[in-house]
């Protein structure tokens, strides 16, 4: 691997070089270092394989992996890498089996990644002989599918392919851990649908956009017009100890609520004053008694997990957001929208309603992919570049406000102690 040194202007990470997006070898040791050791990735939700037998194919960085639930209700992971010759042997994304079968050469798993059948293993009897055959001390214990270690909290599923692994509370931290708690406090999850895509950026530049509070009142519109994220709005931004997760708070306001008014004192403004909305059901919001944080009812929590999956909840719209990477200048962005199992039906059509902010089309998040890809394309132009990330200084540090870049700057100090060590 030949890898070309990045140039850092300073000693901190408010000026982020364009090269960490660009250079292929420098995302396989991404890859490596941020998805295969060390660290737990998101796979799912136990909601989306609810039956034995169910099963969804997802991955982990780059590597495909499938969630199964077996016979004995527990969850696994293995990867969908068949032991003989490597074949990719799933290819649904959701089903139902009772076994898993290589097409190529009918090699067959349990759904724990067991090898139990090998064709032809003790050869083929032929003209008063047996001909062929696996060796004499092959043993299908040694060739099963390789399993990744499983945690499961709140109803959601998490793997790593490195069985050392910290445990997951540690990984996520105790600050982060109470947000991520908030949302999956133990209620049943019901899945209401997905939205998928591709986007043509660095797959480190969706954990900025949500490490990013300076952008949503300026590229959001609709946000902002209708009071659901101001940089006014009462908020705080918190980090784990290593900076690699945070969580973006926010409390809805009455400045610009839907009515497009700016505020006097900080000069925020709506995008439109007369804008209006042909069905005002979008903002039909209800206040849910799990909002509550201490003395806070927040309408808004991004949760960021470095380095897979982002946790929202807009209002009453919930979901996760699993970052799968693919080359250095594309990810796969997939949307999981959820509810829970005592919701009312009015408030199962509230969150599905809701969820069109978000998603590829949604009214909020269809800009997020073109500024990613805009930037992506920028970089690879000119990737002896750098961004200023220096909004509220240069240091890394929690605030209780929104005028600031420095969950970014958190990242990249995470970023550069393990990638430079």
């Amino acid at each position: 691997m030949t890898e070309h040194p990045i140039h850092w202007e300073t000693e901190g990470t408010s000026r982020v070089p364009f090269a960490v997006y660009t250079d292929e070898d420098r995302h396989k040791k991404e890859l490596e270092r941020f998805f295969y050791k060390s660290h737990w990735s998101y796979v799912g939700l136990e909601a989306e394989i609810p039956n034995p037998g169910d099963f969804k194919r997802t991955v982990v960085g780059e590597r495909s992996v499938i969630m199964t639930r077996a016979a004995d209700g527990q969850i696994h992971v293995v990867e969908n890498v068949c032991a003989h010759r490597g074949m990719q042997f799933c290819r649904e994304r959701h089903g139902n089996k009772k076994e898993f079968v290589c097409p190529y050469h009918q090699w067959s798993y349990t759904l724990k990644g067991d090898l139990q059948g090998v064709p032809f293993r003790r050869g083929v009897r032929q003209d008063g002989k047996v001909n062929g055959g696996m060796p004499a001390d092959f043993d299908p214990k040694d060739h099963g599918l390789t399993a990744l270690k499983v945690a499961t909290r709140g109803g959601v599923v998490f793997a790593a392919f490195d069985q050392g692994v910290e445990s997951l509370e540690d990984f996520m931290g105790p600050t982060i851990l109470q947000y991520f708690d908030r949302l999956f406090n133990g209620r049943k999850l019901v899945v209401l649908g997905y939205n998928r895509q591709r986007i043509p950026g660095n797959w480190k530049l969706m954990q900025e956009n949500i490490k990013d509070p300076y952008h949503p009142g300026l590229l959001h519109t609709w946000f902002v017009t209708f009071g659901l994220w101001r940089a006014d709005n009462k908020s705080e931004l918190r980090m784990d100890a290593h900076h690699r997760h945070a969580a973006m708070v926010s409390t809805r306001g009455s400045a610009g609520q839907a009515t497009g008014q700016a505020s006097q004192v900080t000069q925020v403004s709506s995008f439109k004053e007369s804008m209006q909305l042909h069905d005002p059901s979008f903002l039909d919001i209800v206040p849910e008694g799990w909002w509550q944080m201490g003395e806070q009812m927040p309408t808004a929590v991004m949760m960021t997990l470095f380095p897979s999956v982002i946790f929202q909840q807009q209002v009453n719209s919930v979901s996760t957001r699993h970052i799968q990477p693919d080359g250095h200048g594309a990810f796969d962005f997939v949307w999981t929208h959820f509810g829970f199992e005592d919701d009312t039906p009015e408030m199962t059509e509230r969150r599905l309603r809701q969820s069109n902010l978000f998603g590829p089309a949604g009214f909020v998040s269809a800009d997020d992919g073109e500024v990613i890809e805009f930037s992506q394309q920028a970089f690879e132009t000119k990737p002896e570049h750098r961004m200023l990330v220096e909004l509220g200084g240069r240091d890394v540090g929690e605030t209780d406000h929104m005028v600031t870049e420095t969950l970014i700057r958190g990242m990249y100090e995470y970023w550069r102690k393990v990638m430079e060590a």
